[in-house]
């Protein structure tokens, strides 16, 4: 039975998606021959600006007239290309799997169940921090445990991704550093072939959307948070009188400098693998970002105020970071992977992230309510939905390569132009 909430979420548009398909993806069969359809209203008191944009297809489209011209028929959406590189990694679609912790969601089989899927699809998947000090690293008297632990994930990833495609991605955190979990990754031989094959990542997190500037938090039982008192700070945020306490990691300190020696520790601790950096929807994000790329990163992943999270202070969720689309503007268009999360579950918040500078979107609360719906399948059902989605959108702007989106292809309400001489 479900027991996921996403209340944040258009919860269950994802649910439907996961068990119906791209059947989901059109208005009820069963209203076909019996109901006229239109835009619905939108209300927008909840809409951020990437959801109140509006994807604005021209009439006068060259570019399928080339297209045309190299099919020697019409172009069709199923003849747009949607496969591109992420962070160094080839992927089918711009699509990735965003980082699940050590949160008590991602833990209870969900973060293994979601990372066969994403191996399945072919898209690259991050695995959050602080996995190994809470549920271990994942061996069993030197074997590998399954459903147990940063390993487990990684192995239910590695055996269904298919050759030549996605890629792990490992984060680590203060107190991962502490337990020196990219060593171990480095050197377990499970992680051989992802390895040799140039799919193993590791990413320097920096901070997080739902709570800019605050490390990772979970909530703890008093017997639990003993086992771990030593590597986390512990805080009474609930009362005495309750069995729960509030685990809190660190956040790390950055200047340009320190994040510039990191970049530079990682390319020369790490060789043969990639390096991302994740970043928080802080004010100067274009900044940062510009100095983790100049220093080698292969990529950066940028969370938007709307990303989600397990737990966080209310006043974080609500209040604090830089809205998504506002990011994409201060980053503005790059050469190198700028990948971008905050609220996708569909094509046209997809697309338009996409259209203003995004290399690929990262799938988080969406993915976790999809698993939870099926955990054999959801995933794959909703990224199939998404996909179908990007190639009609892409397909009806008359562009058949989802690179060749640009900001011109949006429209924003809010935005005020220069008139027409």
């Amino acid at each position: 039975m479900s027991v996921l909430k996403a209340p944040q979420m258009p919860e269950q548009a994802i649910r439907a998606r996961a068990r119906d398909a791209t059947a989901a993806v059109f208005p009820d069969l069963a209203d076909y021959g019996h109901a006229l359809f239109g835009a619905t209203p939108r209300s927008t008191v909840d809409a951020d600006e990437l959801d109140l944009a509006r994807v604005v297809p021209p009439v006068f489209m060259p570019r399928r007239l080339e297209r045309m011209f190299d099919l020697g028929r019409e172009p069709l959406p199923a003849d747009a290309a949607l496969g591109c590189e992420i962070g160094g990694f080839a992927a089918p679609l711009p699509v990735f799997l965003c980082a699940f912790g050590s949160t008590q969601v991602a833990g209870g089989g969900l973060g293994v169940a979601a990372s066969a899927q994403a191996g399945r699809l072919g898209i690259p998947m991050v695995i959050g921090e602080n996995v190994v000090p809470m549920h271990g690293y994942g061996r069993d008297a030197g074997e590998p445990s399954p459903d147990h632990g940063l390993l487990g994930r990684i192995r239910a990833y590695a055996e269904a991704v298919p050759d030549g495609l996605g890629g792990v991605v490992v984060q680590q955190s203060t107190e991962d550093a502490d337990a020196e979990v990219w060593n171990l990754v480095y050197s377990d031989p499970f992680a051989t072939r992802l390895l040799n094959s140039g799919r193993l990542a590791f990413e320097l997190k920096v901070g997080q959307g739902a709570k800019p500037g605050l490390g990772g938090m979970t909530v703890l039982s008093r017997g639990a948070a003993a086992a771990v008192s030593e590597q986390y700070a512990m805080d009474e945020a609930f009362g005495r009188d309750t069995g729960m306490l509030l685990r809190c990691s660190s956040p790390g300190t950055f200047t340009e400098e320190i994040l510039r020696q990191q970049v530079h520790l990682m390319r020369n601790n790490y060789p043969r693998a990639r390096v991302w950096v994740k970043l928080h929807p802080g004010r100067d994000v274009g900044r940062a970002a510009e100095v983790a790329w100049t220093a080698g990163a292969d990529a950066v992943t940028v969370d938007g105020a709307e990303g989600g999270t397990g737990w966080a202070p209310s006043v974080f969720l609500d209040q604090v970071g830089l809205p998504l689309a506002e990011c994409l503007r201060r980053v503005g268009k790059h050469d190198a992977s700028l990948l971008v999360s905050g609220r996708v579950w569909e094509g046209s918040r997809a697309l338009k992230c996409l259209a203003m500078g995004a290399s690929a979107v990262g799938l988080g609360r969406a993915a976790l309510i999809a698993v939870d719906e099926d955990a054999a399948d959801g995933l794959v059902r909703l990224v199939r939905c998404l996909e179908l989605e990007l190639r009609l959108l892409l397909s009806a702007l008359g562009k058949y390569d989802i690179r060749e989106l640009t900001e011109d292809d949006l429209w924003f309400p809010t935005t005020v132009k220069e008139p027409h001489s």
